[in-house]
């Protein structure tokens, strides 16, 4: 009679169990960890877009629909594409193979368009609307392959998933859930913390390699669960992950500023530049000038000469518009002023010169261009109340009355709709004195007045009397309106009397080049509800194009 006996084998048995469910678990947790990076990354890389695109193109509603449409339409193959994948290779070497491609093709983004954007620039020195709609296009094609591939995560997640647990509607509500919450984070994370503070190529990378961490170790334990060599499945992926260097290295090779310098007199030299939630700002040294350019560059927003107070710019009828009061109007009348859209302080400047020390607040919303400011500009005027701070929101606040509110909120070429309508104006018209007057900054060409017409008309239906002036060294008009009842006749009669030599320049270059005029029609334009400000500046721009373009006759 034999007898057997059990041996080790039954706890060989238990412990090989116990460490592929744990293989399983892992992998599982992976999976749910992918899916979040992924939806993160998605949304951080169509953020980070939008401020790549902001130097060139600017942030219009136009650059904004052909960003979001096209990533959206990325996103919708790459849900059909991937499902379709996934049922054909459901493996999560399949599955994290995708999600490393994307990690790389991410990364490839930054250097790829560059010499496209470059490109952008002719379109703005030879007014070609083909370039310029083919380099926009082009650059976003280059997110095409990439967010296809992140579209394909959640569809093959929750296949893989559905394999394992058998329940599709409580695991496809989970996936999109966490995916979800990636995106969540991948939307603030980018605009509050990395853009601001490492800029937009660096946060492309940074998703790009934590999107190719978690895909690694995923593969490695995929493969491992498979019952694949450990060490060759190690090498494998770490093959796959030194595909990451030629990008780093070309990442890191981008050396320079994002763009040349866009001052005047043929771009100037570039002082600095700097990134920050709102913009993209340029320092610029152009003869003797230091100038404040933003986003695509297409105007010239605070001027600064440490030897000259005025700049022969729109900024300096800001300080004589209180003159179109019924006279005999002073200087001493001026003693509150307000400007929205500080800039780097070139209007406060030129008061505080004219008028001497009076309160001035400065409205800004952007606490990096204050920096610059104060750093390059000479914005340190004690009188000077500097607010960080939404400019309609200010006035929404606030309890205080100015003899002047002056607005110069341009994001160029585009002013923010919402200080175009007439209920901003009607809040503007609330902080004024019996004798103060709104004046805001408004661009054109030197044919087509439609926007400054259109906001003239506008704030006429607030304001008792409006008055335009045009900027003779930029494209530039003032429209003023005052709270009193006055006359054009005024402006002439006051200029007589000052002694001030800034205050009496100034007139007298209104006088004689500004054009000034008074608008007799009221209508409004621009409402909270309705205010298609890009779209009228859009047929003006269209405009100029086409009679560039156009045969000249001799």
């Amino acid at each position: 009679m034999t007898t057997t006996t059990p041996g080790p084998r039954k706890p060989q048995a238990e412990d090989g169990n116990r460490n592929s469910h744990a293989g399983h678990l892992l992998q599982d947790w992976l999976l749910i960890i992918l899916v979040f990076v992924a939806g993160a990354a998605s949304l951080a890389v169509e953020m980070a877009a939008s401020r790549l695109l902001a130097p060139y193109f600017g942030t219009s509603l136009f650059v904004w629909a052909n960003l979001i449409g096209l990533i959206l339409l990325y996103l919708t193959i790459g849900y059909y594409v991937g499902g379709r994948i996934a049922d054909r290779y459901p493996y999560p070497s399949a599955f994290y193979g995708l999600t490393i491609v994307a990690a790389l093709l991410i990364c490839a983004i930054p250097p790829l368009s560059r010499p496209i954007l470059s490109w952008s620039l002719s379109a703005f020195a030879t007014y070609s609307i083909s370039v310029f709609y083919g380099s926009l296009v082009s650059v976003i094609l280059l997110f095409a392959l990439p967010m296809i591939l992140l579209g394909c995560v959640s569809p093959f997640a929750i296949r893989l998933r559905v394999e394992q647990i058998g329940k599709s509607g409580r695991t496809a509500g989970l996936l999109y859930a966490i995916s979800t919450a990636g995106s969540i984070v991948g939307t603030f994370v980018p605009v509050l913390v990395l853009i601001p503070n490492i800029g937009t190529y660096r946060t492309f990378l940074v998703f790009a390699v934590a999107l190719l961490l978690v895909a690694v170790v995923g593969l490695i334990v995929s493969q491992r669960n498979r019952g694949q060599d450990g060490r060759k499945a190690v090498l494998k992926s770490l093959l796959l992950f030194l595909l990451l260097i030629p990008m780093l290295l070309s990442l890191l090779a981008l050396r320079g500023p994002i763009k040349p310098p866009s001052g005047t007199n043929g771009g100037g030299v570039l002082i600095s530049e700097h990134e920050s939630a709102y913009n993209y700002i340029q320092v610029v040294q152009a003869r003797g000038e230091t100038q404040l350019v933003m986003n695509e560059g297409l105007g010239i927003h605070s001027i600064y000469d440490p030897t000259h107070v005025l700049t022969n710019g729109p900024w300096d009828y800001f300080m004589v518009t209180p003159y179109f009061n019924n006279p005999p109007f002073m200087p001493q009348q001026v003693r509150q002023v307000c400007i929205v859209g500080l800039g780097a302080g070139t209007i406060p400047r030129e008061f505080s010169a004219a008028y001497g020390p009076i309160p001035i607040d400065g409205v800004e919303i952007d606490g990096e261009i204050v920096k610059l400011g104060r750093q390059y500009f000479g914005m340190r005027e004690p009188n000077l109340n500097v607010i960080v701070q939404d400019g309609r929101y200010f006035l929404q606040t606030t309890q205080k009355k100015y003899d002047v509110i002056g607005i110069d909120a341009y994001q160029q070429p585009y002013i923010p709709f919402q200080m175009t309508t007439s209920e901003f104006f009607q809040l503007v018209r609330s902080h004024l004195t019996p004798t103060g007057v709104a004046t805001i900054n408004v661009g054109r060409t030197s044919q087509d007045f439609r926007l400054v017409n259109a906001l003239a008309q506008t704030m006429h239906t607030v304001f008792p009397n409006v008055y335009i002036i045009d900027s003779p060294r930029f494209t530039n008009s003032l429209v003023i309106g005052t709270n009193a009842r006055t006359s054009l006749a005024n402006f002439r009669h006051n200029s007589a009397q000052l002694s001030e030599p800034l205050l009496r320049s100034v007139t007298q270059a209104g006088l004689d080049y500004g054009n000034i005029r008074e608008e007799k029609r009221a209508s409004v334009y621009f409402t909270d509800d309705r205010a298609p400000v890009e779209q009228l500046i859009d047929l003006m721009i269209l405009n100029v194009v086409e009679n560039s373009n156009q045969p000249k006759t001799k």
